[in-house]
């Protein structure tokens, strides 16, 4: 008997088994191999304070008014008690000789989504959008990772309040106001409601877009919930989406409209006198075309980015640049943001930008509260922060000149009277590496 060798051909279905096996096996390799989140930061977060506090022999910046030198500022259970060059001190006092040295109120940053996204590659990793179009009952807070490693990077920079905000769909959900310092997100907490986020949707030349119809009938329905939500029947079913909308049409909560182009923030500021609701204006890069309508309703605009290039091939180079001292002499409340260089991880460089606008025509001064008191105002919490003021939050950072100078180093910062680290992954780097240049040396 002759027993033949030739290979056996297989079955054509049985190659094609073979090959998707083997596509789904490396697939599955590609997830397994794929890094992992990173851990949380090595940063402990600061501790309550126990006595008062005494920053003496200081530069004192309060943004509201002239700068009080050789000054001190004194804050006690989290608040500022005194502020002057001859103060009294209470009993107990720690006093800490700043030598000159600078304090101004801690840096703002108006949007990110600081807490919410750690790795933008890591899906894992990014907490900060819901499947679906319309989520208002999303809570920006509640899903802020206190562990990132972006929160001790961005406040080593001065920026000890930020935005955290969902994004996505047409409703992205309610974005919160955190502290950069907490064991947990209620810790970080300032204010949990903030804004309501919409991507505002660009109208067509003619008819109404399929977006704002959406949104005119989220609004209407929320409407008739609330009037059957007010009867004494009673039998009105709880809807988390449309009762999450009612601070919304209540006027108690804002919408923080995503909108660029001329045409989206007119349709924007139309729709909120429509609804009667409060708007703010997140990008707005054709602001200025729009100044009358803006100042005439009272509608103030965050500046998505001052490090951007021009939104249109004809318009010149430093657009961006000149669009906050352009706002401010058409006066219109503005706050200037990074959020559209990097929502999270670049976030340090806030002031940068707003140094920007001020070598582009911007006050010095203005620039300065850009990132300090006005997205307080904007936010809604500037009875807290964003000045140095008798009474707000010891939320504040001590500095070696202006935080606007990239030369300029924080060598101190507290939040609510808390000393933070300011130490972070960095830091931690750099330290490692001198280390090695200082063995070979």
């Amino acid at each position: 008997m002759t027993i033949s060798t030739a290979p056996v051909r297989q079955p054509l279905s049985s190659q094609k088994a073979r090959i998707l096996t083997a596509a789904l096996s490396l697939l599955f390799l590609s997830f397994v191999m794929m890094p992992a989140p990173a851990e949380g930061t090595d940063e402990v977060p600061g501790a309550p304070q126990t006595q008062p506090i005494a920053l003496t022999n200081c530069y004192v910046h309060p943004v509201v008014g002239p700068t009080v030198r050789k000054g001190t500022i004194v804050f006690k259970d989290g608040r500022i008690t005194a502020i002057g060059q001859d103060v009294s001190l209470p009993k107990k006092t720690e006093v800490i000789d700043l030598k000159g040295r600078h304090v101004y109120p801690g840096l703002i940053e108006a949007h990110s989504q600081i807490g919410l996204k750690e790795i933008s590659a890591v899906r894992a990793s990014r907490d900060y959008s819901e499947a679906g179009s319309i989520n208002p009952n999303v809570r920006a807070n509640v899903s802020v990772n206190p562990d990132s490693e972006v929160i001790p990077v961005t406040r080593a920079n001065g920026v000890l309040i930020a935005v955290s905000s969902p994004s996505g769909g047409r409703v992205s959900g309610v974005a919160s106001v955190m502290q950069l310092d907490g064991w947990t997100y209620e810790d970080m907490t300032l204010k949990a409601a903030a804004a309501m986020v919409v991507n505002w949707p660009s109208p067509p030349s003619t008819g109404e877009s399929p977006g704002l119809k959406v949104l005119r009938e989220l609004f209407d329905d929320v409407r008739a919930y609330q009037a059957a939500r007010n009867t004494d029947a009673g039998d009105q079913r709880f809807d988390i989406r449309l009762e999450s909308m009612l601070p919304v049409i209540a006027g108690d909560l804002p919408v923080l409209a995503i909108a660029h182009h001329a045409s989206e923030i007119q349709a924007a500021v139309s729709f909120a006198l429509e609804q009667r609701i409060r708007l703010i204006i997140f990008g707005g890069h054709d602001a200025e075309l729009c100044a009358v309508l803006l100042k005439k309703h009272d509608v103030p605009v965050i500046i998505d980015s001052t490090h951007r290039k021009p939104s249109r091939r004809y318009e010149p180079y430093d657009t961006a640049y000149t669009l906050p001292s352009r706002l401010s002499k058409a006066g219109i409340r503005f706050c200037i943001s990074g959020s559209d260089r990097n929502a999270t991880w670049n976030a340090r460089n806030l002031p940068y930008h707003a140094a920007t606008a001020a070598a582009h025509g911007l006050r010095r001064d203005e620039a300065l509260r850009s990132v300090t008191l006005y997205p307080a105002q904007i936010l809604g919490v500037a009875d807290r922060v964003g000045s140095l003021e008798l009474g707000k939050d010891a939320t504040l950072i001590v500095t070696t000149g202006d935080p606007l100078e990239t030369k300029t180093q924080v060598t101190r910062a507290f939040v609510q009277g808390r000393a933070v680290q300011l130490t972070s992954r960095h830091t931690r780097l750099r330290d490692k590496y001198q280390e090695k240049y200082n063995q070979q040396k």
